[in-house]
């Protein structure tokens, strides 16, 4: 596999959405669920559920972290590109490129990126998801060409639970294994590094860097047209969640273990739907 010098580019920023992406979900829902919730009796109270679930919530996980030394000093240097390389080059792209544009391109993305959600579904026999995914993708395409989410207007489609290919490996049983932080990429397990792969295998946004797949449109374009293209796919999506990782250290004693229980609860949770 041979990558053009845009294309790393591309890539490097790609990897610090993935990484920051789900630290971002995992802040917003960290108290909504437990990772793998145990069935309550129907005399137990509200209350008691709360503070079971609230209990839950903040009891020590057991994760898998043979390398903390090394992945700290990998934080760390990803904490510096974060904060002092793409933060200030968020506020330059948002000085260009007004929300409402960006939230147009990163729903052109979102909704182009339909064959992983599809492939996780069926992968896991959620059939019936599946086929709501292809409704979404027809609607939205249709309706705006993606740029809309015109399918959240029909109760159906609205609100259909997210699924990627590390989903889909832990639904078959494949444990998380060893916690790994990758420079600029971010953390996770290996098992969700190894969904991260499969994710690009699928997506048509990753064909271009593992040379599969019909490019050739992409080919006939100037490098410059495609580094733009995997530049912006990429900083669509930036803005929000360097925004979110930011706070989320600010509140952190241990930012390090703060970051990395946050990603495991919002993985195991999002396994467990």
């Amino acid at each position: 596999m041979s990558l053009s010098p845009s294309s790393h580019l591309a890539l490097i920023l790609c990897g610090v959405l993935l990484a920051a992406a789900p630290h971002a979900r995992a802040q917003t829902g960290a108290s909504a669920l437990k990772p793998f919730p145990a069935p309550m009796s129907a005399s137990s109270s509200s209350a008691g559920a709360a503070e079971q679930a609230d209990f839950d919530d903040y009891a020590p996980l057991r994760v898998s972290d043979p390398f903390e030394g090394f992945n700290r000093s990998i934080f760390t240097f990803n904490d510096v590109v974060y904060t002092r390389v793409l933060s200030p080059a968020v506020k330059g792209y948002e000085f260009f490129i007004r929300p409402p544009v960006n939230r147009a391109i990163a729903n052109f993305f979102d909704n182009l990126r339909y064959p992983v959600r599809l492939v996780a579904n069926v992968a896991q026999l959620k059939f019936d998801r599946a086929g709501r995914e292809t409704g979404k993708f027809v609607v939205n395409t249709i309706g705006g060409l993606g740029f809309l989410r015109t399918a959240e207007r029909v109760p159906a489609l609205a609100r259909i639970p997210r699924e990627d290919i590390g989903q889909a490996l832990g639904f078959w049983g494949i444990s998380h294994g060893p916690y790994l932080v990758i420079p600029v990429l971010g953390g996770a397990s290996l098992r969700d590094l190894s969904g991260r792969v499969g994710d690009t295998v699928v997506s048509p946004t990753g064909w271009h860097y593992i040379n599969i797949g019909n490019r050739d449109w992409l080919d006939s374009l100037d490098w410059e047209w495609q580094a733009t293209l995997s530049v912006t796919d990429v900083m669509s999506g930036l803005p929000p969640n360097l925004q979110l990782y930011s706070d989320m250290k600010k509140a952190a004693v241990d930012p390090y273990l703060s970051v990395r229980d946050a990603t495991r609860r919002y993985r195991d949770r999002e396994t467990a739907r």
